[in-house]
């Protein structure tokens, strides 16, 4: 149980080092991902609608 507990205290101990972002920084740092996962699926979504257009061209001449 001793390990247990000096584990726990551990914990505690590295918690209090950590640097926590104030509520602007995450705030900013969220819009980022935001924005930034938006931006990577409309690029797929592109690719996708461009190969599938393409595939269909090819289909269309091999029949």
């Amino acid at each position: 149980m001793g390990g247990v507990i000096a584990y726990l205290e551990d914990v505690a101990s590295e918690m209090r080092k950590v640097n926590w972002p104030s509520q602007q920084e995450l705030i900013d740092n969220t819009i980022i991902v935001i924005v930034a996962s938006l931006v990577v699926s409309f690029v797929i979504f592109g690719a996708d609608q461009v190969i599938s257009y393409v595939l269909n061209i090819v289909y269309s001449l091999a029949q």
